[in-house]
């Protein structure tokens, strides 16, 4: 069918080409590269993800593809995708757009397996990684805009587990250079593979989403190449059938405009939010504003003395699998607004460091939770656009001392400097590599454009 919206999809796909970028969504991108590399790096060294590879190690005897901060390992190619996304995913470091998703961790692992795969005389350059990347960029973007319920904090499917894996079944078309038709059915295939409820966030299992949509992405692309079919309607939306439209609630697709012609990537107009700490994006609200009244406090009283506070008022949105008074994992910390808070308020600072075990249980730590009392106001919306965070001191002597953000640094509208984003994927990428390939890495994807082999990423 030459007019739906799933062929319009599958005509972008196909036909999108480099000089479709313009300077603004190559300079972005490649600064979401370069966290995600980073940020799998870190994430190479949790529990999580050695569960994720010592599982794939059992089931993957072609050695093909490299895996995150593992010198000399490798497993077949979409094994190494999912692994490489559990490790992306695996401390909630990872970029995030909006509407909510966290994009890069879907589609990079299947594009840096994917290089790999590739015979030599084949390999794909650094600008068609690039463009690819952009492409699973692209489509999950749109498919998002397809619904108002994806523009709020989510409630039923964790969105990287739908959309990203859409996402990366378009990218991994692109980069296998999948014929027009082959990339609709990568789509059609890759909606039956896609789909995580959101109640398993802050388990262990809230990696695997990732994980799994970047290789499920992948292994539908693969499918769609050796000719397999499916619905070529799978994003419209047909009365009485479901397709893609099963994942929302309000459903109103609209054809992806062709490339070029004036039609601009939505990495142009809308930018990515890059996380200063391993946590769900949410947590950035208030641990600004935490660290905000905390100044004020140490201003007050001359330094941060707990006994002094008598109540501690979270004014936060709506949002139930992130309202967590009392945290007993790590990751249950990560998506607790009030950890998080009084990490920021104990310690001046949340870090790597902030999620331990010895961090999460402290006394003094506990002490801090029992005195925090959660309220909603009206006007505090569960939607990364438009929510912020308050903190507000009641102290013993009657004195009210209040921190708010609206937007903290590392937002789309506060995005992180070059010098910041740098300082984090260091930081992140030496625990696993040397200085020299930390900055090789830097270098190579600074100059992605040039690159002649992507492979060598």
């Amino acid at each position: 069918p030459e007019d739906t919206v799933t062929s319009s999809f599958a005509s972008f796909i196909h036909g999108a080409r480099p000089d479709h970028l313009s300077k603004t969504v190559r300079h972005r991108s490649k600064r979401m590269i370069l966290d995600s590399i980073g940020v799998g790096l870190v994430g190479s060294t949790t529990h999580v993800f050695d569960i994720a590879l010592r599982y794939c190690r059992l089931y993957s005897p072609v050695a093909v593809s490299s895996v995150y901060g593992k010198p000399g390992v490798k497993l077949s190619p979409t094994l190494a995708a999912f692994t490489n996304g559990v490790a992306t995913h695996s401390m909630d470091f990872d970029d995030t757009w909006h509407p909510a998703t966290h994009p890069s961790g879907a589609v990079l692992p299947a594009l840096l397996a994917a290089s790999q795969m590739l015979p030599p005389g084949t390999k794909p350059t650094g600008m068609d990684f690039l463009l690819a990347f952009n492409v699973g960029l692209e489509v999950q973007g749109r498919l998002m805009h397809f619904s108002t319920e994806a523009h709020d904090i989510p409630k039923r499917f964790h969105p990287p587990s739908v959309v990203g894996t859409m996402g990366s079944a378009a990218a991994t078309a692109k980069l296998l250079s999948l014929s027009r038709a082959q990339c609709c059915h990568a789509l059609g295939i890759a909606a039956s593979l896609a789909g995580a409820p959101m109640a398993n966030a802050a388990t262990q299992a809230k990696p695997l989403h990732i994980g799994n949509a970047t290789r499920l992405g992948f292994e539908a692309a693969l499918l769609a190449a050796r000719g397999m079919e499916a619905n070529p309607f799978i994003l419209d939306d047909i009365p009485g059938c479901s397709g893609f439209s099963a994942f929302y609630g309000v459903y109103q697709p609209k054809p992806l405009p062709a490339p070029g012609d004036h039609q601009e990537f939505l990495l142009e107009k809308q930018d990515i939010a890059f996380k200063r700490f391993p946590a769900h994006l949410g947590m950035h609200w208030v641990v600004d504003a935490a660290l905000s009244v905390r100044n004020l406090f140490v201003h007050y009283a001359g330094s941060f003395s707990p006994a002094l506070i008598r109540t501690i008022v979270l004014k936060i949105p709506v949002s139930k699998y992130i309202n967590r008074p009392f945290p007993s994992s790590e990751h249950q910390a990560r998506h607790s607004f009030q950890f998080n808070a009084c990490a920021a308020l104990l310690d001046g600072e949340v870090g790597l460091g902030s999620f331990t075990e010895s961090s999460i249980h402290r006394q003094e730590l506990r002490e801090l939770l029992d005195k925090v009392v959660v309220e909603h106001p009206e006007d505090n919306v569960a939607n990364f656009d438009k929510m912020y965070g308050e903190v507000a001191l009641l102290l013993h002597s009657g004195d009210v001392l209040t921190g708010k953000c609206d937007t903290f640094y590392g937002h789309w509208r506060k995005p992180l400097s070059k010098e910041s984003l740098l300082k984090k994927f260091r930081s992140n990428a030496s625990h696993v590599l040397p200085e020299e390939k930390v900055e090789t890495i830097i270098s190579t994807v600074d100059n992605l454009e040039n690159l002649s082999d992507s492979s060598q990423l």
